[in-house]
């Protein structure tokens, strides 16, 4: 399995590169029958930063038995309350495996780019916040450039390049959901976080 993946959203078949790379990580997971957590990380306070929320806000009828979703722009998972939902999930799930999804900065030739690592990602390092890695498989859009003043540009980033990122990678999510898990959707729901804002 390739360290890095990187997916141009611009191409017409990124939807299908992310379903791929992403069935390839998670089918031995399907089948060890280990529990799946998708935790879209980020604030819908910022247009830079609502690329977590956005995704999770897409795909939060998928959940399904062993795929759990955390993370909207309804309750998002953020600095503020990213440790206790952290906690949370590893006390109701015996070793989950959690996939990252959150937004970054980076070159300018690279915007619109989507990474996928399997390794945690951490969150908040574009605003200097010391929050815990997260994750076994991190899901990456850059939105925006890095730099000087990243608060200012997350706060400046073109809303067409979240929502494209938003739409590619929640496709991409839910096309390996349904490739590996299959359509059986969850008998009860998981109750809804008590988030903090």
């Amino acid at each position: 399995m390739e360290k890095k993946v990187i997916i141009d959203s611009s191409l017409n078949n990124s939807t299908l590169l992310l379903r791929d790379t992403l069935y390839n990580y998670l089918l031995p997971i399907v089948k060890s029958k280990r529990t799946i957590i998708l935790l879209c990380i980020g604030s819908d306070r910022s247009t830079g930063d609502s690329l977590g929320p956005l995704v999770g806000h897409k795909l939060r009828f998928l959940s399904r038995d062993n795929f759990y979703i955390y993370g909207s722009l309804e309750s998002p998972v953020h600095a503020k309350n990213l440790k206790d939902i952290i906690k949370e999930i590893n006390q109701k799930f015996k070793n989950p495996y959690i996939i990252a999804v959150d937004a970054c900065l980076g070159s300018i030739q690279n915007i619109g780019n989507i990474c996928v690592e399997e390794k945690p990602l951490s969150p908040g390092s574009a605003m200097n916040k010391k929050l815990p890695p997260v994750g076994n498989l991190s899901i990456t859009g850059i939105v925006n450039i890095s730099g000087a003043l990243e608060f200012m540009v997350l706060q400046n980033t073109r809303l067409h390049t979240v929502i494209t990122l938003a739409d590619i990678i929640s496709n991409g999510i839910y096309h390996s959901v349904l490739k590996t898990i299959g359509g059986r959707r969850l008998e009860r729901p998981i109750k809804k976080a008590a988030i903090s804002r």
